[in-house]
Order: C-alpha cells, then structure tokens, then sequence
C-alpha cells in the first residue's frame, strides 16, 4: 500500500495532542505538508528542532510503509521558508565580504538540512566557493567561505 503522508503526519499529531490542519503540496523534490495551528510555537521548537524532529519521524514512519515513498518536508505556518530565506540572505552577506576583503567567512554551525541551503544558494557564484567543515568538539558542521582562485 503506498505511503499516506498527510494522513500520517494528520494521525502523528493527533497523537501528539495537537489540534491543526495540514496542506499538501506537491514539489519538485518531495511532497511538503504546511501545517496549520494555533500552537506553532510549541511545534517548532527552539531553532526549529521539534520541527525537524517531527519531519524526522514523518519521513521514518512513511519509509516504513512504504521504502519508495517521496520525501516529505515538514513546515509549520511558514516557518521554513522564511528561516530559508534569511539564511540565504546571511550566505549572500557573507559572500559580498568575501569579495570585498578576500578574507574567508566562517558562518555558525549550521544542521546538514540549512547547510545544504547555503551551499545551493552560493553555487553559481562565480567568485565564491563553500566547504562544510567539523567544529572540533561538536558533531556540528560550520560552512566556510572562501574566494575561488
């Protein structure tokens, strides 16, 4: 039987206790469930973690169903596009730095998720190349930006 994500995701948060409404889309690199409740702060979480946690166990359980299942991308009153859009402004920022001083930008530890973000949104820069890399006594990864020579 092929995977239900909005039911899947509409069951998880009845369980959860949370009243809401879930809006499906369908994208180019997944499904994206945009979930609507008056309790938007209690399922984001500090720095979106409880979200992407609960992304984290949509994705598990419809896995399970279902191996061939698409993507799914969780978001919460547009919680994502909006941090995506200020990442990607402060990766554009960094950037112009870099080719005003020539110096490398270092940027906070960032997940794997936004870090995939600001390496799509610099990719065609000409003058600019990005690499993730470790900060020591963390399994947290920080993106580096540096002028291509």
């Amino acid at each position: 039987m092929p995977a239900q994500p909005k039911a899947t995701l509409e069951k998880l948060l009845e369980l959860l206790g949370f009243p809401t409404t879930v809006e499906e889309h369908v994208m180019e690199e997944g499904i994206l469930l945009d979930v609507k409740t008056e309790e938007s702060g209690r399922l984001i979480g500090r720095q979106g973690q409880t979200l992407a946690d609960l992304q984290y166990v949509t994705n598990r359980l419809l896995f399970q169903q279902d191996s061939s299942s698409p993507k799914v991308l969780v978001d919460v009153g547009g919680y994502r596009a909006q941090a995506r859009e200020a990442l990607v402004k402060k990766a554009k920022e960094a950037a112009d730095k870099v080719r005003r001083w020539g110096d490398v930008v270092e940027l906070e530890p960032l997940s794997a998720f936004d870090r995939r973000i600001v390496h799509q949104a610099l990719k065609e820069d000409p003058d600019i190349e990005t690499h993730s890399v470790e900060v020591e006594g963390t399994d947290k990864k920080a993106i580096l930006l540096r002028p291509k020579h």
